[in-house]
């Protein structure tokens, strides 16, 4: 009986010192315009979802003032994130619920983040 209990401890330790998985951090859009004054050619009222982290790389979706994201990874000042809910879920341009990057400076995190 000893021996289970010592090797029940071993993984409860060990499993209490891994990582956070991803998806543990979590946040909301903010810092860009109202959905009333989106417009997609002139870059307002949206968030740009991006194919890698920089403003060099392809437009892949949108995200909106107040929409829910789970964050993935880390690259700088950028973020891969999933839409989880809100506006995102049925944009006015691109895919529903963007996974992509964006510039973390229009984003309020917390959690446990990457």
């Amino acid at each position: 009986m000893t021996q289970i209990a010592s090797l029940a401890a071993a993984l409860a330790l060990a499993l209490s010192a891994a990582p956070a998985l991803a998806g543990d951090c979590t946040g909301h859009v903010t810092g860009v315009r109202p959905l009333s004054q989106y417009n997609h050619a002139a870059g307002n009222g949206f968030l740009a979802v991006r194919s890698g982290p920089g403003s060099q790389n392809t437009q892949i979706g949108e995200l909106y003032l107040g929409d829910e994201i789970s964050v993935w990874d880390r690259s700088g000042g950028w973020y891969r994130v999933q839409c989880m809910s809100g506006r995102c879920m049925q944009p006015l341009w691109g895919a529903p619920s963007p996974n992509g990057w964006v510039s973390g400076r229009y984003l309020s995190i917390g959690g446990v983040c990457p």
